[in-house]
Parts: structure tokens; C-alpha cells; sequence
């Protein structure tokens, strides 16, 4: 499958679109007292991911063959699948489609944001000036996680080494399930593996940071979040920003080169 630029660009755009919309969807839905899911727990994040997966590639398979993450047209470029020109509009157009989703995800639940960021319980230290609490909000503020990631423990090593372990497996099984379809790509049942895939690193591996495993889901989305006119929203942690782009890129470019070594 040789897309053209257009293909890339729109496929892309959508592709990443839906997963961030479905994706930051089901956080906000656990997130907001005002929903009918609050408090689901993070297997119903886990799940939810996994479903968003499945939903963006199942849409744009056909057109741009679904990459819907930096790390994964790394590997992708690494195994000779994707060619290295058209690394950048990939990569742009999946940071594009990123944004596009986040800002869906906030209009979907706009009265929830609202709600959630005048309430007393949630933002009260910041209206009585708690100079403590006030500083570490702006490291991340209250609706932050549902745009970006951020560490249980803030150890970078750690942090780091969690986002290329679990998207190196991502990005492995990906490579590998190709395998299957015989060179051509990921098939309807590829999909939906790849979208169990997720689910399963969200459950076993998500745990110490949120799973980003996605350059662009996590960056796209916290600069929505930055620019967003959201009353009391904290800051965006842009000092942990990063650690879930360099380490899902990490872990892409190791998975290409153990498949290049293991498997080509």
C-alpha cells in the first residue's frame, strides 16, 4: 500500500481524531461527578483505549493504513513499511488530528468541565489562595489527565523506561502481526488484536504513568489543554511533557530494529 500525500493527511487527521476523541472521551467520563460513569475505574479506561484504537483504524485502514502514532510510523519506517519522506506529514497529521479530538472531547462535555472546575471540592484551594497546594497545581492541573498522561511516582528514569517498555510491545505486535497479512498491512482481525493489544498494555503496563505510548495523543492534547479558556484549570506539567514523546519514540525505533533483526 503506497498512500498518497492527500490519503496520509486525511486518513491521519480522522484516524487520530476518533481515537483521541473516544480515548480523552472515557476519561472524562470517569473524571466529572456529573457523569453517568464517574468513578468506572481504570479497567473501563483500559477498555475504553483499546476501543478507540480499534474505532480510528478501523476507519482509515483503507486510506492511510492507520498509524495514528508517531512511534508506530517510526517503526513502520524502520521496518521498510513506510517510506522515511513520508515520515513528517504522518507525524503532523497525527499531531493535527490529536488536537482535533481533544477540543471534541472538551465541547462534548463542556458543562462538565464547567461544573467540574467551579467546584468547591475540586478547585476551593485555588479560589482561597493555598499557596502550597496553588504550586502543585500548576505542575498538573485538575482535568489535565484527560488530555495528557502523568506519573504516579515523578522519577523520569522510571517514567521513561515505563513508556518504552510498554510501546515497544505495542509497536512489536504491530510490526509483527503484519507478518500475517503478508506484508500488506494490518486486516480487519489485525485491528481488532492490535486494539486487545492496548487494552492489555492499559492493564498490565499503565499503571506507573497512564500508558501515553503515543507521542501525539499525549503532546497534541496537552496543548489543547494550555490554550483551552478552562476557569481554574492548573497548569499543563509541561515539565513531564517529554518523557511520553521521547520514550514512546524510544520504544518504536527499538521495536523496528529488533524486527529488522529477529524477524526481516
Amino acid at each position: 500500500m503506497n498512500p498518497s500525500n492527500w490519503d496520509i493527511f486525511t486518513g491521519e487527521v480522522v484516524g487520530t481524531a476518533l481515537l483521541i476523541l473516544l480515548g480523552g472521551g472515557v476519561v472524562a467520563a470517569i473524571t466529572f461527578k456529573k457523569s453517568k460513569a464517574f468513578e468506572a475505574g481504570w479497567v473501563a479506561i483500559s477498555l475504553g483505549w483499546g476501543f478507540a484504537v480499534m474505532t480510528g483504524a478501523y476507519a482509515v485502514a483503507g486510506v492511510s493504513g492507520a498509524h495514528l502514532n508517531p512511534a508506530v510510523t517510526l517503526g513502520l519506517a524502520i521496518k521498510g513499511d513506510t517510506d522515511w519522506g513520508d515520515v513528517p506529514l504522518y507525524i503532523a497529521s497525527e499531531m493535527l488530528g490529536a488536537i482535533i479530538g481533544a477540543t471534541f472531547v472538551w465541547l462534548a462535555y463542556y458543562g462538565q468541565f464547567q461544573h467540574h472546575l467551579t467546584d468547591e471540592d475540586v478547585v476551593g484551594h485555588l479560589r482561597r489562595g493555598d499557596k502550597a497546594i496553588e504550586a502543585t497545581e500548576k505542575g498538573a492541573g485538575p482535568v489535565l489527565g484527560i488530555f495528557s498522561t502523568g506519573p504516579e511516582i515523578r522519577n523520569p528514569v522510571q517514567n521513561l523506561m515505563t513508556e518504552i517498555i510498554a510501546t515497544f510491545v505495542l509497536v512489536i505486535a504491530i510490526l509483527t502481526q503484519g507478518l500475517n497479512d503478508e506484508g500488506n498491512g494490518l486486516g480487519p482481525l489485525g485491528v481488532l488484536i492490535v486494539a486487545l493489544v492496548v487494552a492489555s498494555i492499559g492493564l498490565s503496563l499503565g499503571g506507573p504513568t497512564g500508558y501515553a505510548i503515543n507521542p501525539a495523543r499525549d503532546l497534541g492534547p496537552r496543548i489543547v489543554h494550555a490554550l483551552l479558556p478552562l476557569p481554574n484549570k492548573g497548569g499543563s506539567d509541561w515539565s513531564y511533557a517529554w518523557v511520553p514523546v521521547v520514550g514512546p519514540l524510544i520504544g518504536g525505533a527499538l521495536a523496528g530494529g529488533l524486527y529488522e533483526v529477529a524477524f526481516a
